[in-house]
């Protein structure tokens, strides 16, 4: 529940969310379930408003994956990049946490479609504008991929894995 909570806080409140048949899925689900019963038996406490904008929570069937092509596919891909680029490296959890909302906003940040085409206007259409309005952006660091590990400190580190990341996704992605 406690990654539901922060998924509503980084975006909010939806009306249809799509996942698999996981376990943890499932207990969101039937949580989301007792609060909405909550909610519609104090209905008088609380606004309508609330209790109207419920959420219809929908699962592809359990064991099959390639039911959620697309969102399965871009987990796959996060996996696997997060694999070759921390690799046995052991992080505390807000070192991972830290790492895994950098990949976040890199996989939030890819192309879908131009804006414009207009051939000067490079600004193309990215999951970022469905979130939040705009293109997700972050604050420029100096490139520490070509630097050992070794040599790095913690702040570094966490930064040459989310470029490294970015470097080895986007050259996958694009392709």
């Amino acid at each position: 529940m406690k990654c539901f909570q922060r998924f509503l806080a980084r975006i909010g409140v939806c009306k249809h969310i799509y996942s698999d048949n996981g376990t943890n899925f499932v207990g969101a689900r039937n949580e989301m379930k007792r609060l909405t019963a909550f909610l519609k038996a104090n209905r008088r406490t609380i606004t309508n408003q609330a209790v109207i904008e419920g959420v219809d929570w929908h699962f592809i069937p359990p064991h099959a994956p390639h039911f959620g092509d697309l969102w399965e596919r871009s987990i796959r891909s996060a996996k696997q990049h997060l694999l070759w680029v921390i690799g046995e490296t052991r992080l505390t959890f807000d070192e991972f946490y830290t790492v895994l909302a950098q990949v976040e906003a890199c996989m939030n940040s890819r192309p879908l479609h131009p804006i414009s085409f207009d051939p000067p206007d490079l600004n193309p259409l990215t999951p970022g504008h469905f979130l939040i309005g705009r293109p997700l952006t972050a604050l420029p660091y100096p490139d520490v991929t070509d630097v050992t590990i070794n040599r790095l400190d913690r702040f570094q580190l966490l930064q040459a894995f989310q470029q490294r990341f970015w470097k080895r996704w986007q050259a996958d992605y694009l392709h």
